[in-house]
């Protein structure tokens, strides 16, 4: 295994990426990032602990989504969930703009959705 202080912050963009994508919409049977709610993950080393602390962009299907926080507190979760420990903390930005739209989904999403 490598050190975690040469990860780079774009292998735990990569990592963090493929932790979103296993984060279900409890209402929907399609992953958070597939579905479209992801619009930007940003990772930096920090110069001090030389591990990656990130930030997701991300928006909701509604802003009255009731399982918003749920939602937000498993992407902020997925820090713990990267094994090598490379990203020492997950942000969370809550955006509604521009807004979420079916447009937003992956082909795979709406394949999943009977929407192709």
């Amino acid at each position: 295994m490598s050190d975690i202080r040469e990860i780079t912050p774009q292998e735990s963009e990569k990592r963090v990426v493929e932790e979103l994508k296993k984060i279900y919409d409890p209402e929907i049977p399609v992953d958070i990032y597939n579905l479209g709610l992801i619009y930007d993950v940003k990772c930096e080393k920090d110069p001090v602990s030389k591990l990656n602390h990130c930030k997701v962009t991300m928006t909701l299907t509604a802003p009255t989504c009731s399982m918003s926080q749920v939602i937000i507190d498993m992407v902020k979760n997925v820090a713990n969930l990267i094994e090598d420990g490379s990203v020492e903390e997950v942000d969370v930005e809550v955006v509604y703009d521009p807004p979420w739209d079916q447009s937003k989904m992956s082909d795979e999403a709406k394949l999943t959705m009977g929407m192709l």
